[in-house]
């Protein structure tokens, strides 16, 4: 159980340190997207190892959330207007 939070923990600071230097603003969204990826990985095992399922709920609404932004952020990145 360990090591995976372990684990876990070295993705997020190296996801920290690709939004802090990345070079572009892809780069950018691209840490900040997997960054909310490993955050649902970790609520889902933390919810696994409680059996408290409301760390599920958090993991299926954060996905939504995680999703909907992505698609938002590659439309500006783009130059669309967002009812393109």
């Amino acid at each position: 159980m360990n090591t995976i939070f372990i684990f876990l923990g070295i993705c997020i600071s190296m996801c920290v340190y690709r939004i802090a230097r990345g070079p572009t603003a892809a780069d950018r969204s691209v840490g900040i997207d997997i960054l909310g990826l490993v955050i649902i990985v970790y609520c889902v095992f933390y919810s696994l190892f409680t059996g408290i399922d409301f760390y599920m709920n958090i993991a299926i609404t954060w996905s939504i959330l995680g999703f909907v932004s992505t698609i938002t952020l590659a439309k500006f990145l783009e130059g669309r207007k967002f009812d393109d």
